[in-house]
């Protein structure tokens, strides 16, 4: 009887888990679609404080109904190394790059961010690095190397581009490690919110563009900065956090390589947007290589002697396939081109 009361909150947990990661995938595939209309509208700085601004006054508000307070001083350092680094520097920076690259070398350079959060999280949180999890990540990057190169080809890719990516993966690396041990004495909420915080007021530099920028932009393009701040920014980072809280920066890095291969399934379904061959196969290696790393040792559910040294929980086999990549770096497939033409 005291078991089935310990297994039904260990259950529920999972689900919870699931969920969230669930939302943040969803959410964050959506965003690229968002940004590419968004985007040709608005200015790398004046989006993302337009979509800052608005994910600001969203969490604030759940956060004043939820009453949950100020961070713990414990947890602001983090809060605003993340709120610096992923929220404000890599939006702007991500934002100016796919303005001077294409797509699919974007999606590569930023891809280097889950393998830097690997080793950063190894070096300065101490996460294990067990030969499951780097075979994985090999394999999901090869994934993502054909996706990006699949999608490659339609635009240039000017030396200042490349930079930008990469100082956004950089920039996302650390925001990742640096929220984590927030999450230690904060809510994810509280995380989220104040990281927004401060992220938004970095990019006040940017107001007077966004002023003008509005003034010109079509109402769709507006609406979609909009819902990048609520949903992809506001909800799905919270959701996020809640996620990272329950397992380690690596193996959430390594969990991200499932996205391009969802995206690209979305595409499919959802725009009629047919991937060729090369995309496929790529995607197939993502999730080939998530489940490699995800995998252990046949040790049974929540063993001690798991290969990373952590309890197996059904919340980390969930999170394993829904897990988002750094939000708005994944290409769209690109359309099969018209047989009867």
């Amino acid at each position: 009887m005291a078991e089935n009361s310990r297994v039904r909150p260990a259950r529920r947990a999972e689900l919870l888990a699931g969920g969230a990661a669930l939302v943040t995938v969803v959410l964050w595939a959506s965003a690229f679609v968002s940004i590419r209309s968004a985007g040709q509208a608005y200015s790398p700085g004046a989006l993302a404080l337009g979509r800052l601004a608005s994910g600001a006054v969203a969490l604030g508000l759940i956060w004043a109904v939820r009453r949950e307070g100020r961070p713990p001083r414990a947890a602001w350092r983090g809060i605003a190394v993340s709120g610096a680094l992923w929220f404000g520097f890599y939006m702007v920076a991500l934002n100016w790059g796919e303005q001077q690259v294409d797509a699919g070398t974007a999606a590569l350079v930023v891809n280097i961010g889950p393998i830097l959060i690997a080793l950063l999280g190894a070096r300065l949180l101490g996460d294990p690095m067990p030969p499951r999890l780097l075979a994985g990540m090999a394999v999901s990057f090869a994934g993502a190397v054909a996706v990006g190169l699949s999608m490659s080809g339609e635009g240039g890719a000017s030396v200042l581009g490349v930079v930008l990516c990469v100082l956004a993966a950089v920039a996302y690396a650390g925001g990742v490690v640096a929220q984590k041990p927030a999450l230690g004495s904060a809510s994810a909420l509280q995380v989220t919110t104040f990281g927004c915080l401060v992220g938004a007021v970095l990019c006040l530099p940017f107001a007077g563009q966004l002023v003008r920028d509005a003034a010109d932009a079509p109402l769709s393009a507006t609406l979609n900065m909009v819902y990048l701040g609520v949903f992809p920014t506001a909800l799905a980072f919270t959701t996020w956090a809640y996620a990272l809280a329950r397992t380690t920066a690596s193996r959430m890095g390594a969990t991200t390589y499932a996205v391009p291969a969802l995206v690209v399934l979305m595409s499919w379904l959802a725009l009629d947007e047919v991937p060729g061959p090369l995309t496929l196969a790529g995607g197939a290696l993502c999730l080939a290589g998530v489940a490699v790393s995800r995998s252990r040792p046949r040790a049974g559910a929540g063993a001690p002697g798991a290969a990373d040294g952590t309890a197996v929980t059904g919340a980390d086999e969930v999170a394993a396939v829904a897990v988002a990549v750094a939000p708005d770096t994944v290409p769209e497939p690109r359309p099969e081109r018209d047989r009867t033409s």
